[in-house]
């Protein structure tokens, strides 16, 4: 589709915005469905290539070490992984996704940012920088890289070393000679102190105190874990991780770092000061790195017209795995919430497809 084709208003049944996992995966379903993209559904994303937020990790992050990237529905990645675990994920997810747009002819339409939804009766007014769509409903997979979140805290803006979010980190030498204190408890705050530590000093410090998984987690933990943080999200509450939930496995790399003594955890600090941190009963820590692995939020700003949240700050789901806007059955939001991990995104964006067309009265 070329620019020019969304200079005027184009009218869709269906628009789905983000071409990630969740995305890919209610395309793949639309289609499925019957409906045709640039005539019945068009895909919108951000990105300039396939890929969604793998194609922005940092380049540490491979195949051995990331948690499990699910299959798409219809196309297995094993034949597109290569079995070379050493492959960056930042390479092998993209071209996993890039084939699977051309298998299913999904025809995304990049880069393509959505500034705002709006309301127009009947309709929805979608405005990107590509022009304006007009749809029926809209299925949003805009996933949570584009929202990096950072706690305020008294002092931030005296720091005089370096702050940056785990959205920044490229690779652990980068701080080779300087003291870093890695704030966050989840995988990523994990498999960056194991890292860092390796080539510099660190302090690690977390709101909450880890909690460790010794056992297996298998298919049931994970479906009770799903099922508390859609219960949340059903209640117009903010979703948490789910690793909230889960807890950290103790894998080999967890163990050696125990080993080599990195796992020294200490409380949430109170303040910032212009040379590190200060806790509540006045003891200081120097360093020279704060890096935040404090997660994302979901990026959901040009939604802001339709009024989904609730004073909670989140929003009502609703639907038979809580993709439906209860205040706008017309939105689904996949990849939010139960649905953030890459097979809870596969079975959402199912989900959404048929519950929206079938809201919409939609028959192919």
């Amino acid at each position: 589709m070329s620019e020019q084709t969304l200079l005027a208003a184009l009218k869709l049944d269906i628009v789905v915005i983000g071409a990630g996992q969740a995305g890919l995966s209610a395309a793949h379903h639309l289609r499925k469905l019957g409906f045709e993209p640039e005539k019945d559904f068009l895909v919108l994303d951000r990105a300039p290539q396939p890929g969604g937020a793998w194609q922005y990790r940092w380049p540490s992050l491979t195949l051995s070490t990331v948690n499990r990237v699910h299959d798409l529905p219809g196309l297995a990645f094993g034949e597109f992984a290569g079995g070379d675990d050493t492959v960056k994920a930042s390479v092998a997810v993209p071209h996993y996704f890039a084939a699977y747009e051309t298998h299913f002819d999904l025809r995304v339409l990049r880069p393509a940012t959505v500034k705002v939804v709006c309301d127009r009766g009947e309709r929805l007014r979608v405005e990107s920088d590509r022009g304006l769509l007009s749809a029926r409903g809209i299925i949003n997979a805009t996933g949570t890289w584009e929202n990096p979140y950072v706690p305020e805290y008294p002092g931030a803006d005296t720091f005089k070393g370096q702050t940056l979010h785990t959205k920044d980190f490229r690779t652990a030498s980068d701080f080779a000679g300087r003291h870093v204190l890695i704030v966050g408890g989840g995988i990523s705050a994990i498999q960056l102190l194991d890292q860092i530590s390796q080539v510099t000093r660190t302090s690690w410090v977390t709101r909450t105190t880890p909690r460790w998984r010794d056992g297996p987690f298998d298919e049931d933990a994970g479906r009770k874990a799903v099922a508390m943080v859609e219960e949340r999200v059903r209640a117009g509450l903010p979703p948490r991780a789910v690793v909230s939930v889960t807890g950290l496995p103790v894998t080999p790399a967890i163990a050696a770092m125990r080993k080599r003594g990195v796992l020294d955890r200490q409380p949430m600090f109170s303040e910032i000061t212009p040379t590190g941190v200060r806790w509540p009963d006045g003891r200081t820590l120097n360093v020279d790195v704060i890096l935040w692995c404090t997660g994302f939020r979901s990026a959901l700003d040009h939604l802001a017209p339709l009024q989904l949240r609730e004073e909670s700050g989140g929003i009502t789901m609703t639907g038979r795995l809580a993709t439906q806007a209860a205040k706008d059955p017309r939105v689904h939001l996949v990849g939010y919430g139960p649905s953030a991990s890459t097979i809870g995104a596969n079975r959402a964006g199912a989900a959404a497809a048929r519950e929206l067309t079938s809201f919409l009265n939609l028959v192919k």
